[in-house]
């Protein structure tokens, strides 16, 4: 039975337009051809889509989508194209246009902050409609950065007075005391990744001038502890390593008009051996409280280096194997 033969022509305005469509020097020309049966045909401001009729209306439907997000000033990365026809050979095209129509804020430097995946999409959902977020995922999935941004964008719009953003200085420890400089500098090396995350997103002069006015507050987990926090927006970052009784701590600090995120990955604790870490603990405390939310990203959620992906999966893999030997040796013991 023969297959039959379709074609539809996408209407490119211009050549900034087309290398975001088509990657430069076209490479994304046989990414869509890897996943579809189609053969992509540029002529001028026209690229013909040939090929069977249901894999060219994917693709048509694909490309139409992206331009009119890219009509609207979305600056679109290899990333996010490779995501977007991943979901499209996968039947969930639908899902590009809710993923990238929501913006959270533009950076001083033009930078457009999204979601680039489904994960992330439901993240940021999960933040607008709950106090309080738990997010548990691998390195690389945006945990810390959508948050941070999350919370600039209320400190811009007023919905808090201020944001507070900690992390428990686990490696630091009893060491803490050996350290150079006061008590700031000290603990400053391990906040690193917070401060990083709001240069970009504040810009470094802004960011300065809330700090010094106290309306960011950047501190370890520790210093916490006896405060309510009223009308704030609160991130604890690295939050596999708050040990349980610190994680009780943190939670109780919630005050009236403000909004806790949680953020770790608990399969990079580093507390002691015999410390249980609270972050791992916490689902199951709090499973059915109302109010609060539960979001798991995985590696299909990372956007970092496409490797990252891999290197985390092989991961997993080598770490379930373990433990199957593990389990083995015990039974075999017994």
């Amino acid at each position: 039975m023969s297959i039959e033969k379709s074609s539809r022509v996408v209407m490119l305005s211009g050549g900034d337009e087309s290398v975001q469509l088509l990657g430069k020097h076209d490479r994304h020309f046989s990414l869509v051809e890897d996943i579809f049966a189609v053969r992509l045909i540029p002529k001028g401001h026209e690229l013909v889509i040939e090929g069977p009729q249901e894999d060219v209306d994917a693709v048509y439907h694909l490309f139409q989508e992206l331009l009119a997000h890219i009509r609207k000033g979305h600056l679109l990365t290899d990333r996010e194209f490779e995501y977007a026809l991943k979901l499209a050979g996968q039947g969930e095209g639908s899902m590009i246009r809710t993923i990238f129509s929501d913006l959270v804020l533009v950076t001083p430097r033009g930078k457009q902050i999204r979601p680039k995946t489904i994960g992330q999409k439901r993240y940021l959902e999960a933040m607008r409609r709950h106090d309080l977020v738990l997010s548990i995922g691998p390195a690389g999935t945006g945990k810390t950065y959508l948050a941070l941004a999350m919370a600039v964008d209320a400190l811009k719009n007023k919905q808090v007075q201020r944001l507070i953003l900690t992390r428990p200085a686990v490696e630091a420890g009893e060491h803490l005391g050996f350290l150079p400089g006061d008590i700031q500098e000290k603990v400053d090396p391990y906040l690193r990744p917070i401060y990083d995350g709001l240069y970009d997103l504040l810009g470094v002069e802004t960011f300065v001038k809330y700090k010094e006015r106290g309306t960011i507050e950047i501190a370890p987990l520790a210093y916490m502890r006896g405060r309510t926090l009223d009308d704030s927006f609160i991130i604890l970052d690295e939050g596999q390593n708050a040990t349980s009784e610190q994680m009780k701590m943190f939670l109780t600090r919630l005050g009236f008009g403000s909004k806790a995120i949680i953020t770790g990955d608990i399969t990079q604790i580093d507390l002691p051996r015999g410390r249980y870490s609270g972050l791992e603990e916490a689902p199951r405390i709090l499973s059915g409280i109302e109010g609060i939310a539960l979001v798991y990203l995985t590696e299909k959620d990372v956007v970092r280096h496409p490797l990252v992906q891999s290197i985390i999966r092989a991961y997993e893999a080598y770490e379930a194997a373990r433990g199957r030997d593990r389990d083995a040796k015990e039974d075999n013991s017994l």
